[in-house]
């Protein structure tokens, strides 16, 4: 239906274990920090991950989704107008199928996992009294060119949040805001979600 798999094998470093010490902290020590406690899981279990879908699954569950603003994520995704004439119903329903469809893809992303290492650049402009910031990196890889990732973050709770992530340009929001217009141009929120909810039955 919707070709989620080839945006999402970008984005494998992205969260680990985030404790309230990071509250109000540099986005760029908190991305450094959690990149490598996040590569590091990743190196422990590479042996299985391909093997065995629980333990990619536990690292996205206790590493990844907690520190990711997914409902953020999933109004921008659908759209400001869809979103607008979603019901509360409709609207609590989508932001789990986004997350479910979060969780199937990243899976694919993280069970293919091959060494790579990410740099951070220092943030222009500072952060202190902004509640969004971006942070440049690049991923260095062993086969392949490197790639400039840019991270978008949110402070919610006191908390610096990823809500989008853009690889050589392309925003994953934007990917799937696109694909998902696709999709509502088609029919109605009932059928986009009823698209979802059976992608995500048959990859979950």
């Amino acid at each position: 239906m919707i070709g989620f798999k080839r945006v999402a094998c970008l984005f494998v470093f992205l969260f680990s274990c985030l404790s309230s010490a990071y509250a109000l902290s540099s986005p760029v020590d908190m991305l450094e920090d959690v990149s490598s406690r996040a590569i590091n899981q990743l190196k422990a279990h590479q042996a299985t991950l391909k093997t065995n879908p629980a333990v990619v699954y536990r690292i996205i569950n206790q590493i990844l989704l907690p520190h990711a603003a997914m409902e953020d994520m999933a109004r921008v995704a659908l759209g400001r107008s869809a979103w607008g004439k979603a019901t509360p119903a409709q609207r609590i329903l989508f932001v789990k199928e986004f997350t479910q469809l979060m969780v199937n893809t990243y899976s694919s992303a993280l069970a293919a996992y091959t060494d790579e290492t990410i740099q951070f650049y220092p943030l222009r402009g500072g952060y202190q009294n902004k509640t969004r910031v971006q942070v440049d990196s690049v991923v260095i890889r062993e086969s392949g060119p490197s790639l400039s990732v840019k991270y978008r973050l949110v402070l919610k709770g006191g908390q610096w949040k990823v809500y989008d992530i853009s690889v050589e340009g392309v925003s994953i929001l934007e990917s799937f805001r696109s694909q998902f217009a696709d999709e509502l141009s088609q029919g109605d929120l009932d059928d986009l979600l009823q698209k979802l909810q059976a992608h995500n039955g048959n990859n979950s």
